[in-house]
């Protein structure tokens, strides 16, 4: 009997459909993307120490926090669903007196006008001070705080002025498909950064 030779299978026509296969997956699949804490570090400056501008101790917003994670907030214990708040306070203030700081003067500020507390969103200036053995979830939960006050207040004046939070704003300025004047939008964002400028300093960490 004569010998029967085993069909040849085509590998040819599997590797461009598993070319395919990789291309297909390659295009949709989503790819997560690492994401930090936006900071931006001031730039070095080459002037002596005795130089620096000096900040006014009640325009220093000192937030503490230790190896054991509790805070203290202007010398004073704080637990932490009680910083937003505080924050938005020191920032909102306004205690500056309008015979003193003339155009400067915060009159959109709703606060108390404690003199005793910062003058103007401008000269306030948040300063955040950890120990190297503060639990790092303890550390972003604080960040996160401190930016939730600036952008309550930067809500607040956008949609006093525009008729439309700040958020909205920022998405619609990255939004393709809006149709709105993008410098015209972008200067309405940055007259509100203006009003409300962050201004969170990072503190030399203790052991």
């Amino acid at each position: 009997m004569a010998k029967r030779s085993a069909p040849e299978v085509n590998a040819g026509s599997m590797a461009d459909i598993a070319f395919l296969l990789l291309i297909f997956f390659l295009v949709t699949t989503t790819i997560a993307s690492d994401t930090g804490i936006n900071r931006k570090l001031p730039p070095k400056v080459d002037i002596p120490a005795d130089q620096f501008p000096k900040i006014k101790e009640k325009n220093l917003f000192m937030v503490i926090v230790n190896k054991d994670n509790k805070l203290l907030v202007e010398e004073q214990s704080m637990e932490l669903k009680d910083l937003r708040a505080a924050t938005i306070a020191f920032l909102d203030n306004g205690g500056g007196k309008k015979s003193e700081l003339g155009k400067k003067y915060c009159d959109y500020c709703r606060g108390k006008r404690d003199p005793e507390s910062s003058d103007n969103p401008e000269k306030a200036v948040i300063s955040v001070k950890n120990s190297r053995q503060t639990n790092y979830g303890t550390y972003i939960s604080i960040q996160n705080e401190l930016v939730a006050a600036y952008l309550f207040l930067r809500n607040r004046e956008a949609n006093r002025l525009f008729g439309e939070s700040f958020v909205s704003m920022l998405a619609r300025h990255k939004d393709v498909n809006d149709t709105e004047d993008k410098d015209a939008l972008k200067a309405k964002i940055d007259e509100i950064k203006d009003m409300y400028p962050e201004k969170i300093s990072e503190a030399e960490a203790d052991d």
